[in-house]
């Protein structure tokens, strides 16, 4: 099974190399790695090429912003399993792919997902948030559920058969295609239990109130765009859900092997 893994980078300098050290790093042997970026002037690309032939395909261009990249980024993968990876992240050890590879064999799944950890933008060792995902129950994203999108790696004959990311979203095309291939399609997934990707806090939707806000109704229009509806409460019970993760202690999270 070829595995296809795609950065989406713009002027990410700072942190890329923990990023593509991670993938390098994979004890998988059938990897293709892509590098989408959006035309970054910070040394983003001096620092992609300079890995050569190890990155197999690098694309250095403007785009329309985060998921129109990651859609070029699809269209270019021929992968039987593709897994988005950004910039700012890496992957927690060097079997992440060994091991979603052999459950998706094992299980016949159509996606793969697990737990994912947040950690200081400044001491990566430093655990800040512990995103424990839990088996998926039918019905799941109706309790304010959803898998951490940097850790759920999909057959690409799904994406060719229920389509891409919806770049109408600014923040929640991740969501919205979570939602379209699991709850409305039913895709067969499965739950690797364990931490697969470090991610660096900071994420733009949840900064302020106001992004909150605007991520609930982002979140809203996800459902309304496949026409079904949700609970009432579903929109603010998918944050809520997320105030354990600031307790990482209580999940035992370990950045060790």
């Amino acid at each position: 099974m070829k595995v296809s893994i795609i950065t989406v980078v713009y002027n990410g300098a700072s942190t890329l190399r923990d990023c593509i050290d991670s993938v390098l790093r994979q004890s998988y042997q059938d990897i293709e790695y892509l590098v989408i970026d959006g035309g970054s002037t910070d040394g983003t690309v001096e620092l992609v090429r300079s890995y050569g032939s190890r990155i197999t395909r690098f694309v250095s261009e403007p785009d329309q912003g985060l998921y129109d990249a990651m859609n070029k980024g699809l269209r270019l993968a021929t992968g039987d399993l593709i897994g988005i990876l950004n910039a700012d992240d890496f992957y927690r050890h060097d079997q992440v792919i060994e091991r979603v590879a052999a459950l998706a064999d094992q299980e016949n799944s159509e996606a793969i997902y697990g737990d994912l950890v947040y950690v200081d933008a400044n001491d990566t060792r430093k655990i800040t948030r512990y995103w424990s995902s839990g088996k998926y129950r039918k019905g799941a994203f109706r309790w304010g559920w959803m898998p951490p999108h940097p850790t759920f790696f999909v057959r690409r004959s799904v994406y060719l058969r229920f389509g891409l990311f919806q770049t109408r979203f600014r923040s929640a095309a991740d969501y919205e295609l979570m939602l379209r291939f699991v709850h409305r399609h039913g895709i067969k997934v499965s739950y690797l239990k364990e931490v697969l990707v470090v991610m660096r806090a900071g994420g733009v939707s949840n900064r302020t109130v106001g992004n909150r806000l605007n991520a609930n109704r982002e979140d809203q229009e996800a459902w309304e765009l496949n026409g079904i509806k949700p609970y009432f409460f579903t929109h603010w019970l998918k944050p809520m859900r997320k105030i354990f993760q600031f307790f990482p202690g209580l999940m035992g999270a370990r950045l060790e092997n």
